[in-house]
């Protein structure tokens, strides 16, 4: 018989129906279902090798244990932008195991904080209700925590992604270890700027109450000032309806800097900003290193305006999440950690990694990213 899957719609969250969903007989009481399959990958440049590996190895682990039948739920902010990778591999991954569960989009940016944390609150206890037996969510923030903690007092493992909560009792965290991300970013930036003095503007985080930019904003200074350059951090305005306030505040660091600008570095998903302050200051030619991969970001590396990016790995995100919920279900916590063991930097934390994108990689990164489904 075959592993069976089967994707339903939760009342309070949109579904993502994918191809990758399974099919085929169910399997009866006491069966044990076929083994995991997953699909194979194209072979690229920017293919993780090592996290391919260790996927592979969490499968051979699991097959040798009774595959039972598993219901599971992916909450994400949104199934679009930068979250659409994250919701494709969570869909494709959940088909390969068989899974009975769903991919559920929050609110995005839409409403206050305090109504995107309470939503999301709302779609844990629904599946909690319905019988789910492990999460993964991409949480808005602190709010959640007491919501996830009880899921876990009924016994369903939780694994935080893209944003973690480390005071609640989640099992793992799955994503971008923000500060060498951000110390990655800033190495590369030093490739680019001539020698100093000179000061660098950082389109990085200052919010306290947000402690990931702050950590990836951190990593990246301490880089750069280390290297003897002078850093400024102008911080992220993340509104839409806001984006000329934050390319003006960036301008007006650049203006105002002494020494003079020498280099700019973006550190979120709207870097491409760092290019249109640069402009609307005169200073076109500023070197500028940025992050994540949205298609304006691409647009100015295709200008040459960008020099490199550095994105996450957001379809290996939620690729890897249903798997290890499915792992510490069949073989256990210890034994699925212990299996993942050289990605983890502390006991709860796996670290994804950084794919770094020169502008003269653009097309073979949109290659790579074809390949997997992935593009945003």
């Amino acid at each position: 018989m075959t592993r069976t899957g089967r994707c339903w719609m939760a009342a309070l969250g949109l579904m993502l129906t994918t191809a990758a969903c399974g099919s085929g007989d169910t399997v009866g009481s006491g069966e044990r279902a076929e083994p995991i399959k997953r699909a194979p990958m194209v072979e690229n440049e920017f293919t993780p090798v090592e996290l391919e590996a260790t996927i592979d190895a969490l499968v051979a682990r699991i097959n040798e244990s009774s595959l039972d039948p598993m219901q599971m739920a992916v909450l994400v902010k949104s199934i679009d932008g930068f979250f659409a990778p994250v919701a494709t591999g969570a869909g494709r991954a959940m088909g390969e195991l068989g899974a009975t569960g769903n991919v559920v989009a929050g609110l995005g940016r839409t409403g206050e904080l305090e109504e995107r944390v309470e939503h999301q609150n709302e779609q844990i206890r629904q599946a909690v209700a319905g019988g789910t037996e492990g999460i993964g969510i991409a949480p808005f923030g602190q709010g959640n925590a007491a919501v996830i903690d009880e899921a876990v007092e009924q016994g369903i493992h939780v694994v935080t992604l893209d944003t973690d909560l480390k005071d609640s009792r989640r099992s793992l965290y799955v994503g971008t270890i923000n500060e060498p991300a951000g110390a990655t970013a800033g190495r590369t930036l030093l490739e680019e700027l001539p020698e100093g003095p000179g000061t660098v503007i950082l389109h990085g985080s200052t919010d306290e109450t947000w402690a990931d930019g702050m950590d990836r904003t951190r990593g990246a200074q301490e880089v750069l000032t280390r290297a003897g350059y002078t850093v400024v951090v102008s911080s992220v305005i993340w509104s839409n309806e806001k984006e000329l306030d934050d390319v003006e505040a960036m301008k007006a660091a650049i203006v105002a800097a002494d020494p003079p600008v020498v280099g700019m570095l973006g550190l979120f998903s709207v870097s491409y900003r760092c290019a249109m302050a640069a402009e609307a200051a005169d200073q076109p030619g500023l070197p500028i290193v940025a992050f994540d991969f949205d298609p304006k970001t691409v647009d100015y590396m295709r200008q040459g305006r960008i020099k490199a990016t550095h994105v996450q790995r957001q379809y290996y995100e939620g690729y890897i999440v249903p798997y290890i919920l499915y792992g510490m279900k069949s073989i256990g916590l210890e034994a699925t950690r212990d299996i993942l063991a050289r990605h983890m930097v502390d006991e709860t934390r796996f670290n994804l990694g950084i794919d770094v994108v020169p502008a003269g990689k653009v097309d073979d990164y949109n290659a790579f990213l074809d390949s997997i489904g992935a593009n945003q």
